[in-house]
C-alpha cells in the first residue's frame, strides 16, 4: 500500500534539503521508512500475509542500499539521517 499524499509530502517536507528536493537520498530513505513502519504495523493484525512480506523485505534492502551509498558519499549527512530516523544504532 502507497502512502497517503499528506503523509508523503509531510516526510518530503522534513527531511528535504532545498526547495524543490524530492528525490535526495535523505527524502528517499525517509519515504522508506515510513512504508516500511506502515506495513509493520499491518503485519500485527495480518502475520499470514506473505505477499506483503516480500514487498516489505524489498523495501528494507532499498533503504539499506540507498543508505549504503549515503555512506560512502557523504559520512555526516548518513549519520544525521539515521539519528533523525532512529535507525541502525
Amino acid at each position: 500500500m502507497a502512502l497517503a499524499i499528506d503523509v508523503k509530502k509531510q516526510v518530503i517536507g522534513k527531511y528535504r534539503t532545498h526547495k524543490s528536493d524530492t528525490g535526495s537520498p535523505e527524502v528517499q530513505v525517509a519515504i522508506l521508512s515510513e512504508r516500511i513502519a506502515q506495513l509493520t504495523e499491518h503485519f500485527k493484525t495480518h502475520a499470514k500475509d506473505h505477499h506483503s512480506r516480500k514487498g516489505l523485505l524489498l523495501l528494507v534492502a532499498k533503504r539499506r542500499r540507498l543508505l549504503k551509498y549515503l555512506m560512502g558519499a557523504s559520512p555526516e549527512r548518513y549519520k544525521t539521517l539515521i539519528s533523525h530516523l532512529g535507525i541502525r544504532r
